[in-house]
């Protein structure tokens, strides 16, 4: 991923540097485990050990010159170690796979980053449940299909994505309980040339799991599975950013995001102040979605293995962490430090004219024994002079004979009352933070 879209500390686990230390890792931790199998000699591991070499900048360079004479990444590796420990080094790798070494540094990896992004959903939850109770009593007009519907309150809104994150975090958590699985079993799944006891000291030493029936690799419905979370992470993320974006339109002029000094929004037109930190959000949530859908197709590999899935994962897997991890971070920015326009909340919701109170008013005649379609209509006829005529609602209501015979003037009034759309928005609010849940 660029650096512009990438955060250091995610970054850092898909170096190269960190990559082939854990290849590291697993190599000596797979030769510990082999003698006490009595696959390897003893003394080996110690003399592997004692000789591994740094893995730094100038490792990674010489493990590339390798890979150009290789082609192959693994066998450069293990030729850049065999160079540094000596007449040893014959013993790792025995038995074992590329794939073994990849996928159980691929589990890693992932779960690494995966802690990362659990603690951004943290930080994101703790934002969202700030602005929740901040303007739980910040009314503004709910709409459905763009049109104003009914009463509600920032807060409301605010507490429902908090809802939504909350369980993408279980999601999260449980993918990667389901991909952090490493294998040690060779070429094919058999164990042909090493014991299974040593899959389970290596994963359980790198607090993994393992794969029970493994072909050549770990299988990729794992993989999916993660991707399709981060995915679905991405389409949330999308959804309070849409959100931002049509409440700062200046018809609507809601919300805004936080405008900096010094902060420009036009080349060419100084007034504009756009919402270009959530047309950029929406704009990584499309990423996201492709991982998952490249993240898909690599399920189905041929027979024990192919390596059509290796190109896709060497990108998707770095992309959709860094991306997610810089989304949620920038996420967390626009929520704490979005501006909220209460006045102009409530001078849209009056703009509609009292028509939503229409639900009010059809319930109350229906509570007076009138059919519901028969009070429909009554409703109806009135509402349509609203909109096409410019009458307050609930003027024509009250020049409505009918609607006077039926509710009576005092009736008719007290419909327009805001407080039986406010009335349970505590209990709404302690359902969703109730510590219990």
């Amino acid at each position: 991923m660029i650096e512009r879209y990438s955060r250091p500390e995610m970054t850092a686990i898909w170096a190269d540097e960190n990559r082939f230390r854990i290849w590291l890792e697993i190599e000596l931790l797979a030769c510990n485990a082999m003698t006490r199998t009595g696959h390897v000699p003893e003394g080996v591991f110690k003399a592997c050990s004692d000789s591994a070499p740094l893995v730094d900048s100038a490792a990674v360079r010489r493990i590339s010159e390798i890979e150009q004479t290789t082609r192959h990444d693994v066998i450069a590796f293990l030729t850049w170690l065999e160079e540094a420990i000596g007449e040893p080094a014959r013993w790792l790798h025995l038995g074992l796979t590329s794939s073994d070494i990849l996928d159980t540094a691929l589990a890693v990896q992932l779960g690494d980053a995966g802690k990362i992004l659990l603690e951004d959903i943290d930080g994101l939850l703790e934002v969202l449940e700030k602005r929740a109770r901040e303007c739980k009593g910040t009314v503004m007009i709910g709409r459905s299909h763009g049109i104003h519907a009914e009463p509600t309150t920032f807060g409301l809104k605010v507490a429902a994505w908090y809802d939504e994150f909350r369980r993408h975090k279980v999601r999260l958590e449980s993918a990667l309980s389901r991909v952090r699985v490493g294998k040690m079993s060779g070429a094919v799944g058999t164990f042909a040339h090493l014991s299974p006891r040593v899959e389970e000291y290596v994963c359980e030493a790198l607090g993994l799991g393992f794969e029970p029936a493994s072909s050549q690799v770990v299988h990729r419905d794992r993989h999916a599975e993660l991707f399709s979370v981060l995915a679905g992470v991405g389409a949330s993320i999308e959804r309070v950013a849409v959100e931002v974006r049509h409440l700062q339109r200046t018809e609507v002029g809601e919300v805004e995001e936080a405008f900096g000094k010094g902060q420009k929004g036009s080349s060419a037109m100084p007034h504009k102040k756009n919402p270009i930190l959530s047309e950029n959000l929406t704009g990584l949530a499309r990423l996201l979605r492709g991982y998952a859908a490249a993240a898909l197709e690599n399920v189905a590999l041929w027979h024990e293995r192919d390596i059509s899935h290796s190109s896709v994962e060497r990108v998707i897997a770095p992309d959709a962490t860094i991306v997610l991890d810089f989304a949620l971070a920038r996420l967390t920015r626009v929520v704490e430090g979005l501006v909220i326009h209460a006045d102009r909340m409530t001078e849209n919701m009056e703009a509609s004219k009292g028509l939503i109170y229409s639900q009010a008013l059809l319930l109350d005649l229906s509570r007076r024994g009138i059919p519901r379609q028969e009070a429909y209509l009554m409703v109806q006829r009135n509402a349509m002079r609203t909109w096409e005529e410019g009458i307050d609602f609930k003027v024509a209501c009250l020049a409505d004979e009918d609607l006077v015979d039926r509710l009576g003037s005092e009736g008719i009034e007290a419909v327009f009352d805001l407080s039986r759309h406010l009335a349970h928005v505590e209990q709404i609010l302690e359902r969703v933070f109730s510590s219990q849940r």
